[in-house]
């Protein structure tokens, strides 16, 4: 940190007697420079950047009001505190002086006792200053990088935890990726819109996309010869099946318990428990109805089975692109929130060119690139 004997005092003054006096007061204190005139004023503190200036007021030419406009006016000398020197003593010299910039007064004749108090003070108070604003910097620097690492780590667990699901169904791989890019495209469309900007801000719409890969989590509980059969499931193993959205609810919940209220993680506790209710109230595990349904568990829913409709699997065939916004638009208002599906209706290319480009399957690839007739 910088020490009051390192300050660079400017003096600007037009008589040499009060520069010989003004130096000999300051000088064994201070660095100390000295300008005739304003011209040289500014091309010193320029060059130099001083930390105070003290400022004769009336001098030839361009006098100290308009060469304390001008420090002001710079960026480099705008935070240097300016002491102006002057016989003037009118309270509107003074006011005047104020406006153009300065922060104190010295009046003429004066006194090389006062002189040193003011210039301390004000180099004091400037030091402070710079040292508060270092310690800012330096703490919105720990912030910035301890910001980071929450973030990585909350990407690291939630990759982590899609990985399971993944594990257990290797078709989850590309479903996971393409879904929360549909979550993320369908919220940016709706962000404006007047039922959804208060609850779709910048920071919700990542941490959708975030926690989208793991609406399908409670998959993991599903035994294998119901999750991974190649074929219809009975009664019975359907309404097996219906619970992995509660088996996704208490694993997020477990891994949250300890993360307090806003956990980043309730948005993925939210999606998984609620992405397949129905619009009309005839989905579950709750058969939530319209609002109630979660924004995140309606965009999911969407989202989820679109990319359903397109990918192959085990007991059927990838649908082209244009039957499968068929069905979703079949569905408005009975499956699916209809304004979430007028969105999509109008960005509905986009979520084909999300699936084409997170497409690994030959099937599912000629489905999409079908002509497009919807």
């Amino acid at each position: 940190m910088k020490t009051l004997a390192a300050c660079l005092v400017l003096i600007v003054d037009d008589t040499e007697t009060n520069l010989d006096i003004l130096v000999e007061t300051l000088g064994e204190d201070y660095e100390v420079a000295v300008a005739m005139d304003g011209p040289t004023a500014l091309a010193l503190a320029k060059d130099q950047t001083p930390d105070l200036i003290l400022l004769d007021i009336m001098m030839p030419g361009m006098d100290g009001y308009e060469v304390c406009r001008r420090l002001s006016a710079d960026p480099a000398t705008a935070q240097t505190p300016v002491i102006f020197l002057t016989a003037l003593t009118e309270v509107t010299d003074k006011t005047r002086g104020f406006a153009a910039g300065a922060v104190d007064y010295v009046t003429k004749p004066f006194e090389p006792a006062e002189i040193k108090a003011r210039v301390r003070t004000h180099l004091s108070l400037r030091l402070a200053r710079q040292e508060l604003a270092m310690q800012n910097e330096i703490l919105e620097r720990k912030v910035r990088e301890r910001t980071r690492e929450l973030a990585l780590t909350q990407d690291a667990i939630i990759e982590a935890m899609a990985g399971l699901a993944e594990y257990r169904d290797p078709e989850t791989g590309g479903h996971i990726k393409r879904t929360r890019n549909y979550v993320r495209l369908l919220a940016m469309r709706l962000r404006n819109h007047p039922l959804y900007e208060k609850s779709l801000s910048e920071e919700t719409i990542d941490l959708l996309y975030k926690s989208a890969p793991l609406h399908d989590i409670g998959k993991v509980g599903v035994r294998d010869d119901i999750l991974l059969k190649p074929g219809p499931l009975t009664e019975a193993e359907f309404e097996t099946m219906r619970r992995h959205t509660i088996y996704g609810r208490d694993a997020i919940e477990a891994a949250a318990k300890n993360l307090g209220d806003n956990s980043f993680l309730r948005l993925a506790q939210e999606i998984a428990y609620t992405h397949q209710e129905r619009w009309d109230g005839s989905g579950y595990p709750q058969g939530l109805a319209g609002e109630a349904i979660p924004v995140s568990g309606r965009l999911m829913a969407i989202a989820d089975v679109y990319d359903a409709l397109i990918s192959r699997r085990v007991y059927k065939a990838p649908l082209p692109h244009a039957q499968a916004v068929a069905v979703i638009r079949d569905g408005r208002g009975s499956q699916f929130d209809p304004v979430m599906v007028d969105a999509f209706l109008e960005v509905q290319e986009s979520f084909r060119q999300i699936a084409l480009s997170f497409c690994e399957d030959d099937d599912e690839r000629r489905a999409l690139e079908h002509p497009y007739v919807a």
